[in-house]
């Protein structure tokens, strides 16, 4: 559960902004939605394999 403490004389909106910030930081509805269907171990792996290979040439990108 997430506790946003509001400061006294603190706008509502500001303090609405910071909860909904901290929200999607700790991804709760990224890992709502894939926990709605089962995903099979070798699918998940080539994911993570598709997903650092990405990653890599970007960084290789950057450093030309």
């Amino acid at each position: 559960m997430l506790i946003i403490p509001v400061k006294d004389g603190e706008n509502i909106d500001r303090a609405l902004k910071r909860y909904k910030r901290k929200f999607t930081n700790t991804g709760t509805v990224r890992q709502l939605r894939s926990r709605q269907h089962f995903t099979k171990p070798s699918v998940s792996r080539r994911a993570e394999i598709q997903k650092a290979y990405y990653v890599q040439r970007l960084k290789d990108s950057a450093e030309l």
